[in-house]
């Protein structure tokens, strides 16, 4: 399988084709197709959200929420919010909203000028535009995927991989806020399973202590990293994961977006 390393850690491309048509009994997260990130096996986002999809066909327009269309904040906050965007790119092409692709398109060139990645983007935030204007879904997840990708890329270069690791991590939390906002409209033990996925919160945790002082101090990645202290006992715990723990995941998600996208 390719693997688009932390393109994939966004709970992100929202496919609904080839869709079996009963639930399985038990979702095993280690038997999905999965791409493999230092080690994390991270099951494939299709499979994620075509789980999602099979389980009670999610009403996405009710998940989709406007984006910032301009740079708020410290640059850790920019890195942080262009991660919520693009993993909101995803829900939208899954809700089917050509104007709202159009303007996350916009809005992901915006945040990429702000942390000096903008050339990097350019031609990607037009074939977003392009692409919704034709209801080209398939095309739309593909543009998004790789302006994830490439805005990674040229953040390294610039040497600015930590601020790659704070977008794939924002990306990552609006994801996870998403997909708890549909497990707990329809709750079942399957869908709740996808948040089982402790080596992936592990990963981010590890890559935070690893961050240099000054960005660990900053007051919007604390508060990040403390989120992942408080849903660690919840996605580790042994047994199913049970509608109580899916709203305390949820809450606790979508108080760090609310932040990241917060002056």
């Amino acid at each position: 399988m390719k693997k688009r390393g932390f393109a994939l850690l966004l709970l992100s491309s929202l496919a609904t084709s080839a869709i079996a048509s009963d639930p399985p009994r038990h979702i095993d997260l280690g038997a999905m197709p999965a791409t493999v990130v230092d080690d994390v096996i991270v099951p494939v986002p299709s499979e994620v959200f075509g789980v999602l999809d099979k389980l009670g066909t999610p009403n996405w327009h009710e998940v989709l929420r406007p984006t910032q269309s301009n740079a708020i904040g410290e640059r850790a906050q920019v890195a942080l919010l262009l991660g919520t965007v693009i993993a909101e790119g995803f829900i939208a092409v899954e809700a089917q909203e050509s104007e709202e692709v159009k303007k996350i398109g916009r809005n992901v060139l915006n945040l990429a000028s702000a942390v000096g990645v903008r050339k990097s983007v350019a031609a990607r935030s037009k074939a977003i535009i392009d692409a919704a204007d034709r209801k080209d879904w398939q095309r739309v997840r593909l543009e998004l995927d790789g302006a994830l990708t490439d805005v990674k890329t040229a953040m390294i270069e610039l040497h600015d991989e930590q601020l790659a690791q704070l977008v794939s991590l924002g990306g990552w939390l609006r994801g996870t806020e998403a997909l708890t906002t549909v497990v707990n409209r329809s709750y079942s033990k399957d869908g709740a399973e996808l948040l089982r996925q402790p080596a992936l919160l592990e990963y981010f945790q590890r890559r935070l202590k690893e961050m240099e002082p000054r960005l660990r101090k900053n007051q919007l990645v604390a508060k990040v990293s403390e989120s992942l202290v408080a849903m660690k006992p919840v996605i580790e715990e042994t047994g199913d994961v049970s509608a109580k723990d899916v709203e305390k995941i949820h809450d606790i998600s979508a108080d760090v977006v609310h932040a990241v996208n917060t002056r």
